[in-house]
Parts: C-alpha cells; structure tokens; sequence
C-alpha cells in the first residue's frame, strides 16, 4: 500500500501538516504513518540518565498512539506510528525509506523573523530533509489551507529539470481533478531571445497539458524588477489568483530563468509560500511509478 509520511510533534503546524495529508491520502489511497523523533539535549539525557528516557519515551508513545488511533476513527483513514530516537532530519529521511513512503507532508517550522532581519531562516530540520529526500516533500506553513487542490501552480524555466514538474502536475492534477497554471517570470533586462524561447515554451506546456485532458492557462510575467524578485512576483502572483492550493518546485537547481533549488532560494520559496509547496527530486529518484 502507498505510504504516507507525517513527521509530528505535536505543536500546530505538524497538525495542520497532518491534517492536510487526509485528502491525498484518501484519493491515492495510502497510509498515513506518523513519526515522531524524540531528540533530548545531550545535557538533559546525561543530567538525568537512561531512566528519564524511558519515562519520556513511554509517555510520548502513549500520546503518539493516541493520536493515530484519534486520526484513524475521525477519518476512516489507515494510520500507523513510529516512535524513533536520534537526529530528526536523519530518523525523517531514515524511516521514509524503510516505509518506502511515496510523498513525505511536514510543517516548515520556519523561524520567525528577527529583529533587524528581512527575512526568518527555514527550519533546519525541513531544510535538510528537502536536500536529501528520495520522495516528493509537500511542506505546509502554519495555517490551514483549502481542503484538496483547485489548481496547481506551475513555475517554468528552460531548464530539463524544470520541465519534469510538468509530468509531476499533470498526475497530481489527475489525482486531485485539479487545473494547472503555467507561469514564467523575466525582467526587462532579460535576452529577448529567452523571451521568445520562454513564450514557445510556456505555449508547448499549456498544449500537452489540455491534450492530457487537463484545464490550463499560462502566462509570463514580465514586470519583474530583477533577478531576486523573481520568487516574491511569482508567490505574490500565487495570491492574487486565489484559488491555488499547490506549488511545484525541484530540489535539484534549475539554473534557468527562474532558479528554484534547495539553497538560499527555495528555502525562501517554501518559507514564504502562502500556499503548499511540492518539492521534487528528478524523476529516476521519485517513485513515479506508482501512478502509471
């Protein structure tokens, strides 16, 4: 059965993360399993010994139990748990490969931003995990969404990698009988050559996409200031249209017009998300397979 991971800690953006997963759960259908990483500061496991730690863990897994078996009866959903011990990044991506989990759904836990800062740091935990998972990451920031999907959003660049969203989209647009909206961003400093190249582009998605039997618009936005108001004019285009409940983006650097990677950009990206963002590893890593 599809295996749907959930790392939990009980605070409120891992529930919503939780409760955001029934949906792709129930149209898949797949499994939900819980993780729970119990990493003490080594002060506190020296200070108070292996007997603190079992006290701990015995309760973590009474209320872990708990929650499944809550979830479970609320939805009629299959739902399991684990509890692990160690590094939580590593234990997330250790467990989603012992599970063979197909998607992987978490909250951010970004950092709020500090005095004097633009901008707050991503969780380093989301971080890592979005660096080196072999699955698809949907991270969710802390508020409730949409419950399903309307429509897709679709950032594109001239890069191979980029267009391997474009498979990406249409199945999660099947699954969820979603719309998919193509946009690309350039400033007006930008080659007019890739102008014309990024239009043909953005016209040869939107065709496959419809002849897929799927609903799609696609636009390129061209007020752009420069290069790093790339990503703040394409989530802020996300808001306006309203009725956008995902954004695809790739793990892997697409160093094309748009550049969406797991570094300082797609940490931004996903910090600032107003909306879920699905992050991609290149399709011989993900487990596309299971939708054929």
């Amino acid at each position: 059965m599809t295996q749907i991971l959930v790392p939990v800690d009980f605070e409120p953006q891992s529930l919503i993360a939780l409760e955001q997963s029934y949906n792709l759960a129930r149209l898949l259908p797949a499994e939900i399993v819980l993780l729970y990483v119990y990493d003490p500061p080594a002060g506190i496991r020296a200070l108070f010994g292996a007997s603190y730690d079992e006290e701990i863990l015995n309760k973590l897994k009474e209320r872990l139990t708990g929650l499944s078996d809550k979830v479970q009866a609320e939805t009629g959903l299959q739902v399991s748990s684990i509890l692990e011990t160690g590094q939580v990044y590593s234990k997330i991506l250790e467990t989603a490969n012992t599970v063979e989990a197909q998607f992987i759904i978490m909250g951010t836990h970004s950092q709020p931003e500090l005095p004097g800062n633009a901008v707050g740091v991503l969780g380093a935990n989301s971080s890592r995990v979005l660096r080196s998972t072999k699955c698809p990451v949907i991270t969710i920031n802390a508020r409730h969404h949409y419950d399903g999907i309307r429509n897709i959003l679709l950032p594109l660049d001239l890069t191979t990698e980029s267009r391997q969203k474009v498979t990406w989209a249409i199945k999660i647009a099947r699954i969820y009988g979603a719309g998919i909206k193509v946009v690309s961003g350039i400033w007006s400093k930008n080659d007019p050559d890739v102008r014309s190249r990024l239009r043909f582009l953005a016209g040869q998605v939107k065709q496959i996409i419809e002849n897929e039997g799927i609903r799609c618009t696609a636009e390129i936005v061209e007020d752009v200031e420069n290069e790093k108001a790339l990503i703040p004019t394409v989530l802020n285009y996300a808001e306006k249209q309203g009725d956008i409940d995902l954004i695809m983006i790739m793990t892997q650097q697409e160093a094309g017009v748009i550049e969406f990677f797991v570094g300082s950009r797609a940490q931004e990206f996903v910090r600032l998300s107003p909306v879920p963002v699905m992050s991609i590893v290149p399709k011989e890593l993900g487990f596309i397979s299971i939708f054929s």
